[in-house]
């Protein structure tokens, strides 16, 4: 796995570092850093005689590609899978945008059904005259009794 540079630990050098500066220089919060630790993305972290953790230049790498495929949707399991593959040299490339495909096509569905819906609130709210009169086609609409076709007054 590479190594950073810029990962220096709390007097400057390159060493292991707590978890509130592993922290600051992966931009993850402490708590999800735990949480990524528990479920095996770091793998063995290092710890003091007195049970702290140590992290180490490589520990905050990792820490920043989960991150950056957490900023870009991917789903906990496949961050584990590109984790993996990633830490895997002898990967192929192909497996990787398998995931990454996989992740872009469900992505796709998602934003048509939102688009999907966002035609549908914007019929529903022009047919709504938003007067003081109690008919209403969105609330018939929720209600599942009503059509967009139908004029609020």
């Amino acid at each position: 796995m590479p190594l950073p540079t810029e990962s220096k630990g709390q007097n400057g050098n390159a060493g292991p570092i707590a978890i509130g500066e592993a922290a600051r220089q992966s931009g993850v919060s402490a708590k999800m850093l735990r949480h990524y630790e528990s479920l095996g993305l770091l793998g063995q972290v290092n710890r003091t005689d007195s049970g702290y953790r140590q992290y180490t230049p490589g520990d905050v790498h990792t820490l920043r590609f989960i991150k950056r495929g957490r900023d870009l949707g991917f789903s906990m399991a496949e961050i584990s899978e590109l984790v993996g593959l990633w830490h895997n040299r002898s990967r192929a490339s192909a497996s990787v945008k398998r995931i990454a495909q996989k992740h872009m096509d469900e992505l796709n569905t998602r934003m048509a059904a939102m688009q999907a819906m966002q035609r549908s609130l914007q019929d529903l709210l022009q047919n709504c005259h938003g007067d003081a009169r109690p008919d209403c086609p969105i609330l018939d609409d929720l209600a599942g009794n009503g059509s967009t076709g139908a004029n609020c007054h």
